[in-house]
């Protein structure tokens, strides 16, 4: 099994985004049994709150509900649990690798960084832009996936 924590500031926008995303494509691909998918985020500002409404309605808008995520915030156990820990922006990779104590296993990368454009996905947060995240979301989840399974083969 792969188990894969998407991690952002807030874990009510981009990495729930992330977590339902990619587990609606792993799905498809009927590889449910294959993955334990997740998301978290580094701060504690949002804990217990549900997903914010413009991300609920981009994920409701491609058949996705994300009904019952509550934002929870990252634990020391998680480096442990999960073989990949993904963060959405450079802040979060710094704050994880801080609340981690580093990286010494090499699981913490960026979403971005599986695919042709690496960076970090549009924070909505900030731009207000809902649609461009999900597009950052949707190809480094692909992205994502693309390179697990020429792993697993």
């Amino acid at each position: 099994m792969i188990r894969i924590l998407f991690v952002c500031h807030g874990n009510i926008c981009r990495s729930p985004m992330a977590e339902f995303y990619m587990k609606e494509l792993v799905r498809r691909e009927g590889a449910e049994q294959q993955f334990e998918i997740a998301s978290a985020a580094t701060s504690t500002e949002e804990l217990g709150n549900p997903v914010y409404p413009p991300a609920r309605r981009v994920l409701a808008a491609h058949g996705i509900s994300c009904a019952g995520k509550t934002a929870r915030q990252i634990t020391r156990a998680d480096y442990d649990r999960y073989d990949l820990l993904i963060g959405m922006d450079a802040l979060n990779l710094r704050n994880m690798r801080r609340f981690f104590g580093g990286d010494p296993q090499g699981k913490i990368s960026l979403l971005l960084d599986y695919t042709d454009r690496p960076g970090d996905v549009a924070d909505p947060w900030y731009t207000g832009d809902f649609e461009e995240t999900w597009r950052d979301v949707t190809e480094g989840c692909r992205g994502l996936l693309t390179r697990l399974q020429g792993v697993r083969k």
